[in-house]
């Protein structure tokens, strides 16, 4: 069994564009294929659309998230309902080539664990996008040290069932699915190709989504900042007891103290900073203590389950 999983959000139209294209992909394979669409509580008729395909075809199963809780939580939610020996995880955009899965079912066959789609090229995107793209995957690579992790980024992948079954071990509220299959390891192997443009629909990858994926990414497997923060603490002594020196060596030579502007620019910029260090120890307190409540990741609101052993599609 092949697992294909598909987090969704407003992809009315895509939908069946993409099922046509994988029918046509996978039938060629000769393995048997499930597809499992996570509704991410879509506000269009997404779920309808489903739903509709599901009663013509057994293989199809769905579930709609209660609230909008992001792809990666959606992509884990199916994770943990699929059923194959391996799983590949690809959006419903249609950016990702469905022709492209019989190079990583090659690859997953010579016993490679892990199977990257790797962007060489993405169409249709802006300059500030890409910027953002390439600045997350630099820190990723070389400041947070997740080498795995595709210089170029990848959100179209293969996984093993082991890697499945290790992936499902974490319960993680504030997860970066991405630079977590990076540090979990197994084999692993990249494959590239070009992202084409959306066929339909905008992305829903807001700024705020952008910046707590990357604050995400950061707090989860990174001490840095803090470290960083001691450094600055370090220095910002070192500096105000040499100032303090400064100033009583002037007391004692009779000379006047300097003015207050120069005061007020030093408590200014150690105030501020200060604000930024408990900003940044906040960050990491507000996942502690989220973690620490122990609340579902997510909840499902309705469903369209396929059971394998009897291919028989429940509602």
């Amino acid at each position: 069994m092949i697992s294909i999983i598909t987090p969704a959000y407003c992809e009315a139209e895509n939908l069946p564009v993409l099922h046509t294209h994988l029918q046509a992909v996978l039938q060629k394979h000769a393995q048997p294929w499930e597809w499992i669409v996570v509704d991410d509580h879509s506000s269009d008729h997404t779920f309808e659309v489903v739903s509709r395909l599901a009663q013509n075809h057994e293989n199809i199963s769905a579930i709609r998230l209660s609230k909008n809780c992001g792809s990666h939580v959606a992509v884990m939610a199916g994770l943990r309902l699929c059923s194959g020996q391996c799983a590949v995880v690809m959006a419903a955009d249609m950016q990702d080539p469905p022709e492209l899965i019989i190079s990583m079912l090659a690859a997953w066959e010579n016993g490679t664990q892990v199977v990257w789609a790797a962007r060489r090229h993405r169409e249709g995107e802006t300059q500030t996008t890409l910027g953002f793209s390439r600045f997350y995957y630099w820190l990723m690579r070389n400041i947070i040290k997740i080498k795995n992790i595709p210089p170029r980024g990848a959100d179209f992948f293969l996984i093993d069932k082991q890697v499945i079954q290790a992936l499902n071990q974490f319960d993680e509220n504030n997860i970066s699915l991405l630079a977590l299959l990076s540090w979990v390891g197994f084999r692993q192997q990249t494959i590239e190709y070009d992202k084409q443009a959306r066929l339909h629909g905008q992305s829903g990858w807001s700024v705020s989504k952008k910046l707590k994926l990357v604050i995400d990414s950061i707090t989860a497997f990174s001490f840095l900042p803090i470290r960083v923060m001691s450094v600055i603490g370090f220095l910002m002594a070192l500096f105000g007891f040499l100032y303090a020196f400064v100033v009583l060596t002037n007391r004692f030579l009779n000379e006047p103290a300097q003015g207050w502007s120069s005061l007020m620019v030093v408590v200014l910029v150690v105030g501020g900073l200060q604000m930024l260090m408990l900003g940044i120890l906040g960050e990491y307190l507000w996942r502690a203590l989220d973690e620490s409540r122990r609340r579902p990741r997510y909840l499902i609101e309705q469903a369209i389950r396929m059971d394998p052993v009897v291919s028989k599609t429940k509602t």
